[in-house]
Order: structure tokens, then sequence, then C-alpha cells
């Protein structure tokens, strides 16, 4: 087994799941959210994103991760705050030596669902079904971000 950790990005709110995984099985073991607070400066959010993501590797020690690329379609001057707290969010996995993989919203549904246009609420009906949940992981972000992480182990090979 490996543990994955699956990462949403956000500068507000940055959905994390972590699973446990033989390659084929899956396996829940946590879910949440790292929110910062509007009103302080971005260097203390981003700041604040980077040692609370640390902390969450630090205590659940996972080996690898899958993240969400950016995508914006109309609103643009929202990219690069989340541009930035990505950045922070990647530097804190590489720093703890967490093998990566970035993936587009499209192939995180084709990886969940089977196809990449799949609706939100099929992404969530998917990852309720393989982790076995007995209800859909809340906030959003977190539950896309174990969707994230669903999506990097269907698309590495990794040797348990």
């Amino acid at each position: 087994m490996f543990r994955v950790i699956g990462i949403d990005p956000g500068l507000a709110n940055t959905g994390w799941g972590i699973i446990e995984s033989d390659g084929v099985r899956f396996k829940y073991i946590k879910h949440g959210t790292i929110e910062t607070q509007a009103d302080i400066p971005s260097t203390l959010r981003l700041k604040e994103i980077y040692d609370k993501l640390c902390e969450l590797i630090n205590q659940y020690k996972p080996t690898h991760a899958g993240i969400e690329t950016l995508y914006f379609s109309k609103n643009v001057s929202s990219a690069m705050p989340v541009a930035q707290a990505r950045g922070v969010q990647l530097l804190a996995l590489g720093n703890c030596n967490i093998l990566t993989g970035e993936y587009t919203p499209i192939q995180i549904k084709q990886a969940v669902v089977g196809n990449g246009r799949g609706t939100k609420r099929q992404v969530q009906d998917m990852v309720k079904l393989l982790l076995k949940l007995s209800s859909y992981p809340k906030p959003d972000h977190a539950a896309d971000a174990l969707a994230a992480a669903i999506c990097h182990v269907n698309s590495v090979r990794i040797n348990v």
C-alpha cells in the first residue's frame, strides 16, 4: 500500500484528501481544507498554506501526490492568487520529496468518472463509491482533492 495526498489548489480554500492504495483498491484516510482569511496579506496567507500543508504531510506521511492544474476561463483575475497558492503547495511537496503528478480537471474527471466531461455530481458519486464513504465528502474542494488523489493512482504505475 502507498499513501497519496490529493490537492485542489486555492488561496482562500485549499482542498486536501489522503487515500491509500495498492494500485487497484482505495482506502479513505482523511480529508479537509486549509482556509485562509481574506483580510490578511497574501504573503501571510501563502505561508499559512505552506505551513499547514507541511504539517499534513508530516502527520500522514504520503509518498505521492496528485494536484490539479490551474483552470480558469472567465475570471482571469482570480488565476494569479490561485497560481501563487499552487506554487507554495508544489514547493511544500517538493521539499518533502513527495512524488507529484499534475492533472487537468478533464484528466481528473476522466480518471475518476471515465469521461472528461463528467459533472461535479458524477465525480462526487464515484469518489463516494470508490472510497466506500457513507456520504459525499464535504466541502467540494476536499472532494475534488480526493478525486485528484484517485486520478494519481489511476495515472501512474507504482510498485507496491
